[in-house]
Order: structure tokens, then C-alpha cells, then sequence
């Protein structure tokens, strides 16, 4: 079992249950997913098949190309043409991931100084984009600056209870 998902059994539930207010440890908040996306527009094959290997390493699982749903003329865009590429974690993966991001990750980005609070949507998700994905350590050269989307999605009702999640599995965000 990974460490952040002991962690989240055995301090997170306890501590937030009693922050929230909650009785019941089933309507604690919990991460249930965390989807990666990287978009990469229309490029060569070649540069298309490294940045999908690279998100695949990153994560250690296959990513699922993302086509183009409709031709868009002006952008030279045909429909089913490959556009991006998504993975979504669950599980032992998803806390494991989300470790090595909170305590590996984070800490390699230049001048940090913690996530942006307003990343959060009504539902209790939170997203954010990294302009390169230079700073994970299973990538070692990089041939094309690419961005990528991670969104964090839980069970929580509202803004509120997702941050308090996220803080305590060790997401350092911006002005506690």
C-alpha cells in the first residue's frame, strides 16, 4: 500500500473528521481520481509519439490519445486527427502519483512558492497547468515544451472540503 494512502487511513480521515465536523467517516472526502492532459496540437508524428511517451513515463501507465471531434479549416485541423493525450489514475497508482508530486515534484519547480487557491471548482476538484513538464524526474531530456493539466478530483461537496483534503495529504498551496 503506498505511504500517502496509509497516511490518509490513518491521520488525514481522524483529523479531518474532526475539522469538518463530520460523525461519519464515510462522507470524510477522499481522492477518487487524477486525470493527466496534455494537449499537444498538431505536430509531427515523431514529436507526438515522444510527448505521449513522456506523459506515459511520468505516469507510469498508457495514455489514451485524445482526437479532434469536428474539422476546424482555419486551424488546418481535420476531424479524428490526435490532438492530445490523457491518463487517468486510480487506486494505489493515483496515491502514489500524488506523492511523488506533492514531495518530489513540486519541490524541483524554480522560485515555488506553493499552488494557486483558485484552482478549485464548485463540485470540490481541483486543476492546475504546469507550463513545462521539465520537473518530474522520470523525464531526462525533453524535446518539445509541452504543458500539462492535472486535476485532482475528490468527493468533497465543496470548495472548502477539497482544500482541507489536499493540505493534508501535503499539497502546499499560496498565502495559508
Amino acid at each position: 500500500m503506498a505511504n500517502l494512502k496509509e497516511t490518509y487511513l490513518k491521520d488525514v480521515v481522524p483529523a479531518l473528521k474532526q475539522k469538518l465536523g463530520v460523525t461519519n467517516p464515510m462522507l470524510v472526502p477522499r481522492l477518487t481520481k487524477i486525470v493527466l492532459n496534455m494537449g499537444f496540437g498538431i505536430v509531427e508524428k515523431d514529436v507526438q509519439k515522444q510527448l505521449v511517451q513522456d506523459l506515459e513515463a511520468i505516469t507510469g501507465q498508457k495514455a489514451v490519445l485524445c482526437k479532434a471531434r469536428k474539422s476546424i479549416s482555419n486551424f488546418k485541423l481535420r476531424e479524428g486527427m490526435p490532438i492530445g493525450a490523457k491518463v487517468t489514475l486510480r487506486g494505489d497508482r493515483m496515491y502514489e502519483f500524488a506523492e511523488r508530486f506533492f514531495n518530489v515534484t513540486l519541490p524541483r519547480i524554480r522560485d515555488f512558492r506553493g499552488v494557486p487557491n483558485r484552482g478549485f471548482d464548485k463540485a470540490g476538484n481541483y486543476t492546475m497547468g504546469m507550463k513545462e513538464y521539465v520537473t518530474f524526474p522520470e523525464i531526462t531530456a525533453v524535446t518539445t515544451a509541452s504543458g500539462l493539466d492535472i486535476t485532482f478530483v475528490t468527493t468533497a461537496r465543496d470548495k472548502e472540503g477539497a482544500k482541507a483534503l489536499l493540505e493534508a495529504l501535503g499539497m502546499p498551496f499560496m498565502g495559508r
